[in-house]
This record gives structure tokens, C-alpha cells and sequence, in this order.
């Protein structure tokens, strides 16, 4: 399987011609050349740096094939599409071509009280390759790469340590980093990295960059 990391939380993975893209939001440039290629679209919550509702919804009406997962609220914004779009909750699976998507987690992470925490779920693909959105949520399952969040009014660097701990992954790839400057992406990989709190190396990939898992 291969990954290709876009700007902020989006991500697309391809395997044997098949892809899904995660994740295409407004802070995503090229989201809707990457939801153009893409089999399904996976949405973790409805905040519109991971949903750009218009986007995707207008890439259902022009693409009979494509599918859509997503939490209740997305599911609701976007309408059925003749059963295209289906609501997920932790717990569930389906698959898309050859690749397996589980599901886990329930809520998005507190920013403050006066802010409301929507569903938010997390993906497992292919027992590969988990994307938590905004949610430290550990995966009741072995993740071999981890999608780490790096900034937001949600993240802390102690609990972004912790949450790499408790899941054990083999990699770490940063995402949601549009809020870090260079320095603060440089600094925070240092941190919580090899030589840091985790002891696994934090990749930091450029958007439009492709590794195999």
C-alpha cells in the first residue's frame, strides 16, 4: 500500500489501483483532484478542515461510483445518493476493493467546554495504517503506521506522547500541522520523537509526497 500525504489532515492510500482519500478538507488544496481519483472518501468528523461538504458532494452527483463514509453528522449533510454514503460508527467495517477499513473511536478530543465535541471516528486500513482525525482514541487493534495530529486547539504535546505509547506503532507520520511553523513542526517532532518522549522517529512529509507501508 502506498500513501500520498496532502496538506493538513488528508491523506490518500492506494493498493492495487484502488484508493480512498481521508480527510479532504478547505485547508487541502488539492483535495478535489484527490477525491477526482479516489474509489471512496472517508471522513472522521463534519469540521470543515477534514469535510469540505461542497466538494465532496459535488464529486458524488459527478461520479456514479463513488463512495462515501463518514459519522451520522456527515452522512446527514451529504444526503443518501441512492446509498452511497453511509454512516459508520466504531465497531464497523466494509471494504473497498481489496483494502479492509475498521473503525474506532467515538468522540472528537475536547477544545474547551463552551465548544461541543461532534462523533469522530478513526480508521484502520488494511491493519496497516490508522487515521484518528482529532481524537487521541487508541484502535483496540495493532497499528503499524500512525497518523499522528501535531497542532490544534485540541492537541497537547504530553497527551500526543501518551497516545503514541498506548498505540505502539511501528511508524509515525505527522498530520494536522498547518497550525506549527517550521520551527514548531521541527521542534515538536524532536519532542515527541526517537530521541524524545515516544523513541519512534516522527516523518514529516512535504504534501504531495508518496511512501510505501
Amino acid at each position: 500500500m502506498q500513501l500520498t500525504k496532502h496538506a493538513h489532515a488528508c491523506v490518500t492510500l492506494e493498493k492495487e489501483g484502488t484508493r480512498v482519500v481521508i480527510d479532504p478538507g478547505t485547508f487541502t488544496p488539492d483535495a478535489a483532484e484527490a477525491v477526482g481519483l479516489a474509489h471512496a472518501v472517508l471522513i472522521t468528523h463534519d469540521h470543515f478542515d477534514h469535510f469540505d461538504g461542497e466538494l465532496v458532494a459535488a464529486a458524488l452527483e459527478a461520479r456514479p461510483g463513488l463512495r462515501v463514509y463518514g459519522t451520522a453528522a456527515v452522512a446527514d449533510a451529504l444526503g443518501g445518493h441512492g446509498g452511497r454514503v453511509r454512516a459508520v460508527a466504531a465497531g464497523d467495517s466494509f471494504t473497498v476493493g481489496p483494502l479492509a477499513v475498521t473503525v474506532h473511536g467515538r468522540r472528537h478530543a475536547p477544545i474547551h467546554a463552551d465548544i461541543p465535541c461532534p462523533d469522530n471516528v478513526g480508521y484502520l486500513v488494511d491493519g496497516a495504517v490508522h487515521h484518528p482525525g482529532d481524537s487521541y482514541s487508541v484502535p483496540d487493534a495493532p497499528v503499524r503506521t500512525l497518523l499522528l495530529p501535531t497542532s490544534g486547539p485540541w492537541t497537547r504535546l504530553g497527551e500526543a506522547a501518551d497516545y503514541v505509547r498506548a498505540v505502539g506503532p511501528e511508524r509515525v507520520i505527522q498530520i494536522h500541522e498547518l497550525m506549527l511553523s517550521e520551527l514548531g513542526q521541527i521542534s515538536t517532532a524532536r519532542f515527541l520523537g526517537e530521541q524524545g518522549l515516544t523513541g519512534v522517529a516522527i516523518e514529516r512529509l512535504e504534501p504531495g509526497t508518496t511512501v510505501r507501508l
